[in-house]
């Protein structure tokens, strides 16, 4: 198993965010996290990618527990992150943020190998490579984002609220081309509030309500149970 999160509890403070919390990826998978608003999906994630600490519990990458490393060092084992929101440096260039996701040791090692990879990914951003990231719509910078987290050549995408702010059409794209990047040998688990989207590519589900997982499985019984559909995916 590539990622195994087990009995994962996180606070802010003194106000627990998280309960419990045990899940899965395998290698090649793409694993989905919903539920609604508030729910802890983005606390999870963000833990995962070791922006939060765990007060408690085990988050394993191929056996090794990651947990209580600093965060800055989850990256090399293979794991990157495109947050919520984005996060450029929007007072830079395209290719200046894709840079600083060659981090690893082994990615700077690649040279221009994986900056060729992004491009064949996004052409656009070859072509406005020069471009300030700020300058660009709210898709071209989602494409600099997830560029930047596969700069590192991670074995494991975690995505939080890639779709969000986005119109369908590029929402439509957006999804197209994390199924591409799975195709390509990485896993992703990803967070999404558009759960039709999350669950169609998914090959596993997990639903999350007030900092607990509820309950998981192929995204179709998910989807075809009437009491999860009502109680916990608003369907």
């Amino acid at each position: 198993m590539l990622l195994e999160v087990r009995n994962l509890h996180v606070s802010y403070g003194d106000a627990p965010a998280l309960w419990d919390a045990t899940l899965e990826v395998a290698a090649g998978q793409v694993v989905a996290v919903v539920g609604p608003n508030g729910a802890g999906k983005s606390t999870l994630i963000n833990t995962i990618a070791g922006i939060l600490r765990a007060r408690q519990g085990e988050i394993r990458l191929d056996g090794t527990d990651i947990a209580k490393i600093p965060g800055h060092r989850v990256c090399e084992h293979g794991i990157a992150i495109v947050p919520e929101g984005r996060r450029l440096f929007t007072h830079m260039s395209v290719l200046e943020n894709l840079e600083l996701g060659r981090y690893r040791a082994e990615s700077r090692a690649s040279g221009e190998g994986s900056l060729e990879k992004v491009f064949s990914l996004f052409p656009i951003l070859k072509e406005r490579r020069h471009q300030i990231a700020g300058s660009m719509s709210g898709g071209q910078q989602q494409m600099v984002a997830i560029g930047r987290a596969l700069m590192a050549r991670p074995r494991l995408l975690l995505m939080d609220e890639p779709s969000l702010g986005l119109s369908p059409a590029v929402v439509d794209d957006m999804f197209r081309i994390i199924r591409t990047i799975n195709e390509r040998g990485v896993a992703v688990l990803l967070v999404e509030q558009n759960i039709h989207k999350a669950l169609e590519m998914a090959h596993h589900a997990y639903v999350i309500e007030q900092g607990r997982i509820v309950t998981s499985g192929k995204p179709d019984t998910l989807l075809g149970n009437p009491r999860i559909r009502e109680a916990y995916l608003g369907v």
